[in-house]
């Protein structure tokens, strides 16, 4: 068993999250490579891609789905696996829980109602708005108890169709958001295990399984489950020790793993991005344990980080057109005023492609 450190590790995360070379070719081939892009907030979504080299515009790529995935959160997904990551995610099935139920006012057979009201009327050539949707799927199923719950929190409620692959978002409509059905669809659990497991640890690899649960559906799923995914894609796979703990990587990247230097560079990164996602705030190796809460803060706010070496080396804000960094050590002082001036600039291209608000 090959054994490498968590500085070679990091090294080899940067280089394949185009975070050394800054050489992203496309919006879909940085949502390919980092396993998706969280897009919860249209601007860190933007920044996520135009950062590590890639184009403007992300949120209106049509090469690219917008839908519910991981951890209950909007992500950009490559189109070609979208439904890959949806039919892992769906094997939680939270809404069957009677404390979900209890919270959003809705049973199990009000979400199939729900579900097979949209697929009624749903069509990828004409996109509804909210409103729109929800009217439709009252008067299919003459049900104002619906009419009520998808009021109130109509976005919890879409989300298992999203996972269903009832629905995805389509383009905005003056300002609002809209839905669409989706050209996709899903496969087996066992062969979308092989397409999100390699996926995974492609980009935030190697990792345990508990790693990949968490960052899948902070550690809903069933321990079972997740030891079949990860015997489903067996093949594909490869154990390393990273300084004692043993992990899987992606048996094509073994050699590259073990051949990794640790990273020089020094990178601002928008709240939200998928290096810091990828592996969980609660990642001791990445992150300092003393400075997890100006990472990680209230309300589920990952804030933007400067990474030096591979790791947090602090955080920053843009005010008044002003980057300000909060150094938690020594950055490298020259890199770090290169890459404010280069950010600074992205930023202003991440806010105008941001798009309608959406919702939790």
């Amino acid at each position: 068993m090959e054994t490498l450190t968590w500085a070679q590790v990091l090294g080899w995360r940067m280089r394949r999250q185009y975070l050394d070379d800054l050489d992203a070719p496309s919006v879909a081939g940085v949502a390919s490579r980092l396993a998706g892009v969280q897009a919860q907030v249209g601007s860190a979504a933007e920044l996520a891609v135009t950062v590590r080299g890639g184009p403007a515009g992300a949120m209106s790529d049509p090469t690219v789905v917008k839908t519910w995935a991981m951890r209950g959160t909007l992500h950009l997904l490559p189109f070609e696996s979208a439904g890959a990551y949806l039919a892992l995610v769906a094997t939680v099935r939270n809404w069957e829980k009677p404390s979900w139920q209890r919270n959003f006012g809705a049973t199990p057979a009000d979400i199939e109602a729900i579900a097979a009201a949209a697929s009624s009327v749903l069509s990828a050539d004409v996109p509804l708005t909210r409103e729109e949707l929800t009217a439709e799927i009252v008067e299919r199923t003459g049900s104002e108890h619906l009419a009520e719950v998808l009021g109130s929190g109509w976005g919890t409620l879409l989300k298992p169709l999203a996972w269903w692959g009832v629905l995805c978002y389509g383009p905005p409509r003056g300002g609002r958001v809209t839905f669409t059905a989706p050209a996709y669809t899903l496969p087996s659990v066992e062969e979308a295990a092989r397409t999100v497991i390699p996926a995974f640890l492609g980009a935030h690899g190697p990792a345990t399984p508990e790693m990949f649960d968490n960052w899948l559906v902070r550690k809903q799923s069933r321990k079972k489950d997740v030891r079949g995914w990860f015997e489903a894609a067996a093949d594909l796979l490869t154990t390393v020790s990273v300084e004692g703990v043993e992990m899987y990587a992606v048996a094509a990247h073994a050699d590259e793993l073990v051949a990794a230097v640790p990273s020089t560079s020094v990178r601002l990164l928008g709240g939200f991005d998928q290096y810091i996602l990828g592996a969980g705030t609660d990642a001791t190796y990445l992150i300092d344990p003393g400075v997890r809460a100006r990472v990680s803060r209230t309300g589920g706010w990952i804030s933007p980080v400067v990474i030096s070496g591979g790791r947090v080396a602090g955080v920053w804000e843009l005010a008044d057109g002003t980057i300000t960094v909060d150094a938690f050590t020594d950055i490298p002082q020259a890199a770090l005023e290169s890459e404010i001036t280069r950010v600074g600039a992205l930023t202003l291209t991440a806010r105008a492609g941001t798009g309608p608000a959406d919702p939790a």
